[in-house]
């Protein structure tokens, strides 16, 4: 696997961003050279793209990085959609095979992976289209997007770089983390979840925090949290069908919870970044 290592000492330069809706099921994406670096970040369906001879299929929830000069194409038709972002970096980059060890401000990304939070890294690109709209300020839209490769890079290696921790335990965290973003739907319980995974609420509880830093049903909530935000600023559905995707069977609870946990209500985040850019071809 090929990966981008480039400085954020400086914030990268944005160059431009945006939503992408394919216009029909027999959309497939234009060639051109890439000028700067280009991330997608896949929301529906899946994404046919190539780099020269290298093939790649997006899901949802997968993440591409493309480098400047690479010749990119669509190989097969799709419909999906996807957040993109083009930017330059200050101080050239370095293409590696493998991952390096951490470096204070330098980020070390694959070429492609799957993210562990989507759901965040697509609230903050929502977050910058907003900027880019409402302000057209370039320091701050530099400052957002590298907050947005931060982001990214945090939610590949964050476990990855916690020393001391035994291997087992990482797993069981991984295993955790996955099993609650499938099952979100559900108004689980950290019981709930103790019983699956075979170990007693307190000593699971316990295990969990020591590697993410919170409490088991903290981080419950916060999933689901971040999943609402998402929906809110990616969908039009309403309130109550949010709520009922998230398994709260009153959207009142939910509408509590959310602005317990962020200070507004579900309705005043979603007017908060209201103004996405959305691009059909």
């Amino acid at each position: 696997m090929t990966y981008y290592s480039f400085r954020v000492d400086t914030p990268v330069s944005l160059v431009m961003t945006g939503k992408f809706i394919a216009p029909s099921p027999e959309w497939k994406h234009m060639q051109r050279v890439l000028l700067e670096f280009e991330l997608f970040v896949q929301t529906r369906g899946t994404l046919y793209m190539a780099r020269g001879k290298e093939r790649y299929a997006l899901h949802e929830g997968d993440f591409l990085l493309m480098p400047p000069g690479a010749v990119q194409f669509g190989y097969r038709e799709s419909d999906c959609s996807f957040y993109w972002l083009h930017f330059s970096v200050q101080d050239g980059y370095r293409s590696v095979e493998g991952n390096s060890e951490y470096e204070p401000g330098v980020l070390t990304i694959p070429d492609k992976g799957t993210l562990r939070s989507p759901d965040k890294l697509i609230v903050m690109m929502k977050q910058l289209q907003d900027s880019v709209r409402s302000y057209r300020e370039q320091t701050l839209n530099n400052y957002l997007t590298t907050g947005i490769l931060c982001e990214l890079y945090n939610q590949l290696f964050f476990v990855q770089n916690q020393s001391g921790k035994k291997l087992k335990q990482r797993q069981l965290y991984n295993d955790i983390v996955d099993y609650i973003k499938w099952n979100r739907q559900e108004n689980m319980k950290v019981s709930q979840l103790a019983e699956h995974f075979g170990y007693n609420a307190k000593h699971l509880s316990f295990l969990f925090s020591e590697i993410a830093g919170i409490p088991l049903k903290q981080f419950m909530l916060q999933e689901k949290m971040d999943a609402a935000k998402s929906l809110l600023t990616d969908t039009n559905q309403s309130i109550k069908e949010i709520a009922e995707q998230l398994g709260y069977s009153d959207s009142h609870q939910f509408m509590h919870s959310f602005k317990r946990m962020t200070g507004l209500t579900p309705t005043d985040y979603r007017n908060a970044y209201a103004n996405r850019l959305l691009f059909y071809r």
